[in-house]
């Protein structure tokens, strides 16, 4: 009898798909308790099937989609109504090199471009806590 080959994508597919590392999508994700079972393995390799991986990172690993006008300056108050990152978040990043410098001050306030939130955002991992609604 030939074993056959299940249909579906290792951990390393589905990181190169969704632009993350391998061990983000192993350590994180396929730890999570919503994280799909296998299908079976191909090699030494655990094969997920795509559309119950499509749905377990929509709705727990998906990064948060923004609207921000690209000129227009916002405050960390204004940044947290319009992402959920709060202000002490965005200090605590700025403080690790993850979140751009602000682009100017309004009053005695950082205040940053549309644009350059939304740069920040693209390469930020999205966060929630457990047991969040999503």
């Amino acid at each position: 009898m030939v074993a056959t080959r299940p249909e579906g994508e290792t951990l390393r597919e589905i990181a190169a798909r969704y632009g993350r590392a391998e061990t983000t999508v192993r350590n994180q994700w396929a730890r999570h308790p919503d994280w799909p079972e296998p299908l079976g393995k191909r090699g030494h390799a655990y094969v997920y099937a795509s559309a119950a991986v499509d749905a377990a990172v929509t709705a727990h690993f998906a990064r948060p989609s923004i609207e921000l006008e690209p000129r227009r300056l916002y405050s960390a108050a204004e940044i947290e109504a319009a992402t959920g990152i709060s202000a002490g978040t965005i200090r605590a990043e700025r403080s690790k090199g993850r979140w751009p410098a602000p682009d100017g001050r309004r009053g005695a306030a950082n205040v940053w471009l549309g644009a350059t939130v939304t740069a920040a955002m693209e390469g930020r991992q999205a966060y929630r806590r457990r047991g969040a609604a999503g």
